[in-house]
């Protein structure tokens, strides 16, 4: 029987797209129903998308409304996808909302290039996400290109476009 998964949208480079008539790249609606149809996803997802934002810009308070969001998620296993500049930041919200909480496992996740662009990394690093959301004991974790780690011991390496455990 497949497990009840919520995704959490927050927007970030993932769920960006190219506006012809700016020149930018803004959001309009989210990418994963799209995407996890074209993946042939079988699990029983739950999109939730509170936010469309870039995490550059996030505040405090849109980090505490995700934390809440995965506490009062009915479901035990939650990915969020966010924006990777300030993902470590949410994740370690998370973990503080969700101290006394021992069932939950949340995996974040986003992309370096969005979606809706060629060679976009965010189809590869959702399917992490999903995947190891349902394999982890309960706990907040990142996965960025093929790697996992513990939310408290990861951060983004700008100078390389990766994310590496701290220690």
């Amino acid at each position: 029987m497949a497990q009840d998964v919520r995704i959490i949208t927050t927007g970030g480079t993932f769920d960006k797209q190219y506006d012809a008539i700016s020149g930018e790249l803004t959001f309009r609606e989210s990418q994963l129903p799209r995407l996890l149809n074209q993946a042939r996803c079988t699990l029983s997802i739950h999109l939730e998308g509170p936010l469309a934002i870039d995490s550059l810009f996030m505040t405090d308070g849109q980090r505490e409304e995700i934390a809440q969001t995965c506490v009062h998620s009915p479901e035990e296993k939650i990915v969020v996808v966010h924006g990777t500049d300030t993902m470590c930041r949410t994740a370690s919200v998370i973990a503080e909302a969700l101290k006394e909480d021992t069932s939950k496992t949340v995996v974040l996740t986003g992309a370096m290039i969005p979606y809706s662009l060629e060679n976009s990394d965010a189809v590869f690093n959702l399917g992490c996400a999903l995947t190891a959301v349902q394999l982890l004991p309960p706990g907040v974790y990142i996965t960025m290109s093929g790697r996992v780690f513990p939310h408290d011991n990861c951060r983004k390496n700008k100078a390389k476009g990766v994310f590496e455990a701290i220690s």
